[in-house]
């Protein structure tokens, strides 16, 4: 059995402003969150992003019984950019691997019978970077025999024992079904956002390391192919691909012409209530539906600070 969580987040390595953000959302053991969402809603992106996906819409791009969600914040600005349909949980598909690592770290800090060894970075590795869904039905059975030993479900106890305040609308109930036909583990795209935030500044634990894993080389859908984009700037993300849904979450780390790093996150889901007929051809025309609100977005941000 797990501990539970003895101290709170150092406020020594995060800014004053960003520790009274996080003194305000937290709950449970872990003082963890993002600042609230309401001063998103008149924003003048949100607004963009909404056009451009009615836009979509009418061109056939996104169906009308898809449904999405969108979540964009600025680190710089500590503001909430974008919010739309935030807190709904939608299907995780792939997207839940972070959830799986980050859960593999707590109990690797909290728990003595639990190791990060070269073996789990190279599992972890495949998990992430590969999307092996091999390897991540074996790190669940890794947490679920570490723990209480009921499958799956265990993940998700793990992350709300930790981080309650982190993990809201997360249900992890099925591991990685033959062919990848996951579609029964849930988050919210506010989920994600708390995580990339509580991620970005080290209030979890082996935060550093997980980052590592989310920025080593893949195809994502965020930067790769948005022609905005240059090819300096980093992007730490997990995609996920189902026939029922497309979706990438990440933090852009974007250089400005300063010299100085401006960091953003990006969420972006469209789900469907039954499978595509053509999937190849379906994710692909999703995928660049969602290459183009995120070149939207990242022009907004390069007008906000200047960025390279």
């Amino acid at each position: 059995m797990v501990e539970n969580p003895t101290s709170e987040p150092d406020a020594q390595r995060i800014d004053r402003r960003t520790f009274l953000q996080l003194m305000a959302v937290g709950s449970g053991g872990w003082l963890l969150g993002l600042p609230a969402r309401g001063e998103a809603r008149h924003n003048s992106l949100e607004h963009r992003v909404e056009a451009l996906v009615k836009k979509m819409r009418r061109q056939g791009i996104i169906r009308p019984e898809e449904r999405t969600s969108w979540s964009v914040y600025d680190f710089t600005a500590a503001k909430k950019l974008v919010s739309i349909n935030e807190d709904v949980p939608r299907q995780a598909a792939s997207m839940i691997k972070p959830f799986v690592a980050q859960a593999y770290f707590f109990l690797a800090k909290h728990s003595k019978r639990v190791q990060y060894t070269p073996e789990i970075r190279r599992v972890m590795e495949r998990m992430i970077r590969r999307s092996s869904n091999v390897a991540t039905n074996y790190l669940m059975d890794q947490i679920s025999r570490k723990t209480w030993d009921r499958g799956p479900r265990d993940v998700e106890r793990v992350l709300k024992k930790y981080a309650p305040g982190v993990f809201q609308q997360t249900k992890i109930v099925e591991k990685i079904p033959p062919g990848g036909r996951t579609y029964h583990n849930l988050a919210s795209a506010h989920d994600y956002s708390r995580f990339l935030y509580a991620l970005w500044y080290d209030q979890l634990p082996y935060a550093r390391e997980l980052r590592q894993l989310m920025a080593l080389p893949n195809r994502d859908r965020i930067t790769d192919g948005v022609k905005a984009i240059p090819t300096n700037v980093r992007v730490y993300d997990k995609t996920g691909s189902t026939a029922r849904l497309c979706g990438n979450m990440g933090i852009v780390a974007a250089p400005g012409r300063d010299g100085r790093v401006y960091p953003y996150t990006f969420i972006a889901i469209i789900e469907r209530p039954t499978r595509a007929k053509h999937y190849r051809a379906w994710l692909k025309r999703r995928s660049d539906a969602i290459r183009r609100v995120s070149q939207l977005v990242y022009l907004d941000m390069k007008s906000r600070h200047r960025l390279v």
